[in-house]
């Protein structure tokens, strides 16, 4: 058991790292495009369309595998009120929700993904399909995530307690 959350904590460092490596890639084309644009008046496609697909790929990498429960916005004045089965029972039925709306949605998703692969962005002539493919290992992980959160849940644990929610106050 030890061995996998040393690998878990492994795993998720690396996807952190990996992100942040994405943020200074799409900040340094962000630079680039100033530079080439505005100071030496050249075009700045290329740089341009390297920030864009870095932002597509750091927001839903990000969601899928960086971003954490407790770090969810969420509108939860009832959900923080009802007692701990109560919001066992909502974050269940939430979950099934979830996992059944992506579930449903995957094979179009890989369908429109892998036709993609007749075309090419404009600049980096990168394929369509490497570009969303990071939406269906995003879909993947939503639903695996979810699937264990309710897991959880049904097991008795609750997966986002208030006590757990950071407050403004504390971060």
């Amino acid at each position: 058991m030890q061995g996998l959350r040393k690998l878990a904590h492994w795993l998720s460092r690396g996807a952190e790292a990996l992100a942040a490596l994405m943020l200074a890639v799409m900040f340094g084309a962000f630079l680039v495009t100033i530079l080439f644009r505005y100071v030496l008046n050249w075009p700045s496609g290329g740089a341009a369309e390297l920030s864009s697909v870095m932002w597509v790929w750091l927001v839903l990498f990000g969601a899928g595998f960086v971003l954490r429960e407790r770090d969810e916005i969420r509108f939860d004045i009832v959900y923080g009120s009802v007692p701990s089965l109560v919001r066992r029972v909502f974050f269940v039925i939430a979950a099934v929700g979830v996992v059944g709306l992506f579930m449903l949605s995957l094979p179009a998703v890989w369908d429109y993904v892998t036709f993609m692969k007749v075309q090419r962005t404009a600049y980096l002539r990168i394929r369509y399909d490497w570009l969303f493919s990071v939406y269906v290992l995003f879909a993947v992980a939503v639903i695996l995530r979810y699937l264990w959160l309710a897991g959880c849940a049904v097991a008795g644990h609750d997966p986002i307690a208030p006590e757990q929610q950071t407050s403004a106050k504390g971060d």
